[in-house]
């Protein structure tokens, strides 16, 4: 779509910039909350970076920074909004497992968070300050999925990248849902709504609510080869983002409420325009 806005940090600066963005207000910084703020980013295993990489620039979303080891790029990141990135992780070996890797979550008080799982009964690694700049903790769910979280940081990667990499070619400018592939549908269900806080969000009660107020979904998925990952996006005209889709040179697929693309390799790109998949 043309001239979309992303969504921003807060436009504050010295002692009040960093109560925002590295601790919630005293009455609540004790508080053992479930909360999150909404999807920070979705990691995907590809095979071509660079064909990757175009892929998602015919999408209008920039590369805002990468990592590189050993003279490769380890990671690039990929920009939807200042708050939400799509993190491409080249193949090393045919024994990695390709499409999304993990689904990381922005919380407010990272601290906050890792107690309240704690005192669920549940494992988070300590929370730690990772490459980029942010707090960050992982956990495993029941099928020993990858489970990310992170606090952005001042001075972080992505704080300093903050309404830059923002093209008004974008598509969409807000990431909705990701899906999580499980080997037992009914105890992933448990563990995310009995753990995590997460609400069901559909009738069959695999699409869920993350914790919190910010809509953003998980979608479990039953773990067989005819499966096929998806990443969601909101867009305002559906229409519209079809033609700009076709206009880019993908091969666009049409539903009763959304349209999709299929990247390089083979995770659904899927948009609505509504807060509802």
């Amino acid at each position: 779509m043309r001239g979309i806005v992303g969504t921003h940090f807060p436009r504050v600066s010295g002692s009040v910039l960093i109560a925002v963005l590295v601790g919630i207000s005293a009455p609540n910084a004790g508080a053992q909350s479930t909360d999150l703020m909404g999807i920070a980013h979705v990691a995907l295993r590809v095979n071509d970076l660079q064909k990757s990489r175009d892929f998602y620039n015919r999408l209008g979303f920039e590369e805002a920074f990468s990592f590189t080891d050993a003279g490769k790029v380890s990671v690039s990141y990929v920009k939807i909004n200042d708050r939400q990135f799509i993190e491409l992780i080249p193949r090393t070996s045919e024994s990695q497992p390709g499409g999304i890797l993990h689904t990381c979550f922005e919380v407010a008080d990272i601290e906050s968070l890792h107690n309240a799982y704690v005192a669920a009964g549940l494992q988070p690694t300590e929370p730690k300050k990772a490459r980029a700049g942010n707090l960050l903790f992982v956990m495993h769910g029941p099928d020993d999925q990858l489970l990310e979280y992170t606090q952005y940081l001042p001075e972080s990667l992505h704080f300093r990248d903050h309404g830059k990499h923002l093209s008004p070619r974008r598509i969409a400018a807000h990431l909705l849902a990701t899906t999580t592939a499980a080997k037992a549908l009914a105890a992933e269900r448990s563990y995310y709504t009995v753990k995590l806080a997460f609400r069901s969000a559909g009738h069959d009660g695999n699409e869920m609510y993350i914790a919190g107020k910010s809509g953003d979904q998980v979608e479990l998925q039953a773990d067989t080869p005819e499966a096929k990952p998806r990443v969601t996006f909101v867009v305002s005209n559906l229409q519209q983002a079809a033609h700009d889709l076709r206009m880019s040179g993908l091969k666009v697929r049409k539903s009763r409420h959304a349209v999709s693309v299929t990247d390089p390799d083979g995770t659904v790109m899927v948009f609505v325009t509504s807060r509802g998949v």
